[in-house]
């Protein structure tokens, strides 16, 4: 389980396909205090730690995780939203956050708004997420507050610190996105549905 307050923004070194798998190297700060086995979130993404070096370690994204997140289009030099695995006893500065995406979204737009960011992402419905004003949502693992929440498209506010630390300093618009919707909300969604 994670929280979705990012450690650090990782580097990734290095990418190597194995068969429909994808091997992603990340050079972090803390890669000297993981195990083989440790899960840690990519983006949002629970992959599991299977070597480690000096400063980096690699994880594997299976074709699954490929398909439904935005790992696909990492690149070398790339800058991923890092967190290790909560520990129990912890406080739960973000909200739950499982680190299983529930599909991607498309930057539709970014405001400026002296000191913040306004940023918008559209998504697809029919997958029957939803997102509601003030509920959190976690975009690229971070957790947020949703500002503005519409059928296909929501809004979050960024601080600077937020800005500075993870890597939605690098979005634009047409940006792709993981998104992670609340699990209470999910289940609430999931029983009124059935009812």
């Amino acid at each position: 389980m994670f929280t979705g307050i990012i450690e650090e923004l990782g580097i990734v070194t290095s990418l190597e396909t194995n068969k429909e798998n994808l091997d992603i190297s990340v050079r972090a700060n803390f890669a000297n205090e993981l195990k083989i086995d440790q899960s840690v979130s990519h983006n949002g993404v629970c992959l599991t730690v299977v070597s480690i070096t000096d400063d980096a370690y690699t994880v594997t994204a299976i074709k699954e995780t490929l398909d439904k997140t935005n790992l696909a289009n990492l690149n070398v030099g790339n800058r991923v939203n890092l967190e290790r695995g909560m520990k129990l006893g912890d406080r739960l500065d973000g909200h739950i956050v499982q680190g299983h995406v529930d599909q991607t979204a498309t930057c539709t737009n970014i405001k400026e708004a002296d000191g913040s960011w306004y940023f918008t992402f559209e998504y697809d419905t029919n997958l029957s997420n939803i997102t509601i004003e003030k509920g959190s949502i976690t975009v690229n693992g971070v957790s947020l507050t949703v500002v503005d929440s519409k059928k296909n498209q929501f809004s979050v506010a960024i601080i600077p610190y937020t800005y500075e630390h993870t890597n939605f300093n690098t979005f634009s618009v047409g940006t792709i996105v993981n998104l992670e919707f609340d699990v209470i909300g999910k289940y609430v969604q999931r029983i009124t549905s059935l009812g």
